[in-house]
């Protein structure tokens, strides 16, 4: 009988914790982030910074942060040849996560606050541009850092998550009969 011994699913295996890693990084990178960008925020708003200029600021350093965090820890593994392209591509996408809150901030507090005056209050804002803005500028985020920014190295197959090889081989189990049969 041949062996039907599931090496693909042993490789996607591998690649989901990879991910899950890479996720697990970037998520701690976005949490003090985050924590950077609210206390900013608020601290702005409380000596009577403009709502989206506030926001603005508050991302711009909180940026500065992610940058570094995520370039030499979440995807230091991928190439970094280009560190001047890295990061203004970085800056520009993030602009555009920017712009992906600020849309929220001001659906809520300009647009939806006209109608509903408690969608101008301090809770109101962090909701729509620190939960939600940030919640969907972070999705958006991810994907293209890792898409155009921290790009996998040239010598990494498609669909891989652009570890070097000996990561893989560490984190690869042998197929067991036993475990790999359901």
């Amino acid at each position: 009988m041949p062996d039907t011994s599931p090496t693909p699913p042993s490789r996607a295996r591998a690649r989901l914790r990879a991910l899950v890693r890479e996720v697990g990084k970037f998520g701690t990178v976005g949490a003090i982030s985050f924590a950077i960008d609210l206390t900013i925020f608020n601290v702005l708003l409380q000596v009577g910074v403009e709502t989206l200029f506030a926001k603005t600021i508050s991302t711009v350093l909180a940026t500065t942060v992610a940058f570094l965090g995520n370039r030499f820890w979440t995807w230091r593994h991928r190439a970094h040849d280009h560190m001047a392209r890295q990061y203004t591509m970085f800056f520009v996408l993030n602009a555009i996560g920017l712009g992906i809150g600020l849309t929220c901030l001001a659906i809520s507090h300009y647009g939806l606050g006209q109608i509903w005056p408690a969608l101008q209050s301090p809770l109101a804002d962090n909701v729509s541009g620190q939960l939600i803005g940030t919640a969907f500028g972070t999705l958006f985020r991810f994907w293209s850092y890792r898409r155009f920014v921290f790009r996998a190295t040239s010598s990494t197959p498609a669909g891989t998550t652009g570890q070097r090889p000996e990561h893989h081989t560490a984190t690869v189990a042998k197929p067991s009969p036993a475990r790999d049969t359901a």
